[in-house]
Order: structure tokens, then C-alpha cells, then sequence
């Protein structure tokens, strides 16, 4: 089995281009899903204990969490300690149910993979990219998302030029689903029969 490692910037319809993969049959597994799920379980006890009044009912509240962490690296370090053991171990499991099941590639959809070192655990990298313009309209008709918050965000990310120079296969979701589709079928062509890379 290959892996593929799914990335790109916020806005870019990275989570689009998942579904997409999932629909021609791929084993897909999603790093932000997975966050959400150990948020709302066995993560919610060890974030409270290191950053008070960011759960209600037992479970962890995004938006207070994210006002501790977001504009605080020592903070966004702290967090990043409790919570990669606990991914890392759901990513595990996801790929060897994904390799039981005979799959010839699974998806891995981490949006910052690049920027963890992830590209090392992967045979092959698709980044998912749009154009500047198209990517802050997107990311700014979101709720609750202002210039600074996405700023910072951004920030964080490596800028999408370096991604795309560094990729196996660039995704381009400028023109609508069908092209993605296309390009999709041949990715999945090309990974299944590229040699295994990762570490």
C-alpha cells in the first residue's frame, strides 16, 4: 500500500478534494476530524488541566482554546504535546485497517504536514491550491473569520508557492470539481505504482 499525504493551505478546498478521493473509493483519514473527536473525549481532561476554562460539559470549546493559543507559539507548543500522541496513534490504526482492507493507496489529509515533517511518513504528496484571490474569499465568508485571525493563521502555514514546488502532484480547485475528479484518477494511477518512500 502507498500512502498519499493530502495538504494545503486554509481556503484552498483541501477537504473538497478528501470527500473526492473517499468517493472513488480511497481510505481517507482526516487529522482535523480526529481532533475534533479526541476534543470532544480523551483529550478534553489534559487540555483543561493545562489551559483552565477552555471546556464546557467535558468537552473542549474551540473558540476559547483557540483564543489562549493562537497568537502564543509557547502556548500553541503546549497544546501540540498533549494532542500529536493522541493523533498519532489514531493515524496508526487508521492505516493498518487501511492495509487489512487490501487498499493499493490510503489518503492522509494533514493540513500542516509539511510544516510537522510529515512528508518523511508519506510515499507521496498532493498539495491542493486555488488562487490568492479565491482562497481569501473563501476562507473570509467563514463565520466568525476576520482578517487578523486569518493572518495569523497564515502565518503559521508555509506559503503555498513552496508547497507546490515541493509536491508530487499540485490539485488545482480553481475550476470546479470535475477537473479535480480527473485529476484524482490520475494521481492514484501514478502513487500506485510509484516506490514506497516514507521512513
Amino acid at each position: 500500500m502507498r500512502i498519499l499525504g493530502l495538504t494545503g493551505s486554509i481556503g484552498m478546498g483541501k477537504s473538497t478534494t478528501a470527500k473526492l478521493f473517499a468517493e472513488a473509493g480511497v481510505p481517507v483519514y482526516d487529522a482535523d476530524a480526529t481532533v475534533h473527536k479526541i476534543y470532544e473525549g480523551e483529550a478534553a481532561p489534559a487540555i483543561e488541566a493545562a489551559f483552565p476554562g477552555t471546556t464546557v460539559n467535558g468537552k473542549v470549546d474551540r473558540a476559547l482554546l483557540s483564543a489562549k493559543v493562537v497568537h502564543d507559539p509557547a502556548a500553541m507548543k503546549r497544546l501540540e504535546a498533549i494532542v500529536h500522541p493522541m493523533l498519532r496513534a489514531h493515524h496508526q490504526q487508521f492505516l493498518d485497517e487501511a492495509e487489512r482492507s487490501g487498499a493499493a493507496v490510503a489518503v492522509v489529509d494533514i493540513p500542516l504536514l509539511y510544516e510537522t515533517g510529515g512528508e518523511k511518513r508519506v510515499d507521496a504528496v498532493a498539495v491542493v491550491t486555488t488562487s490568492p484571490e479565491n482562497q481569501r474569499q473563501r476562507i473570509l465568508s467563514r463565520d466568525n473569520m476576520t482578517d487578523a485571525k486569518l493572518d495569523a493563521i497564515l502565518a503559521r502555514q508555509m506559503p503555498d508557492a513552496e508547497k507546490r514546488q515541493r509536491a508530487d502532484f499540485v490539485v488545482d480547485t480553481s475550476h470546479g470539481l470535475d477537473p479535480v475528479r480527473a485529476q484524482i484518477r490520475d494521481i492514484l494511477r501514478e502513487v500506485a505504482k510509484m516506490p514506497r518512500r516514507r521512513n
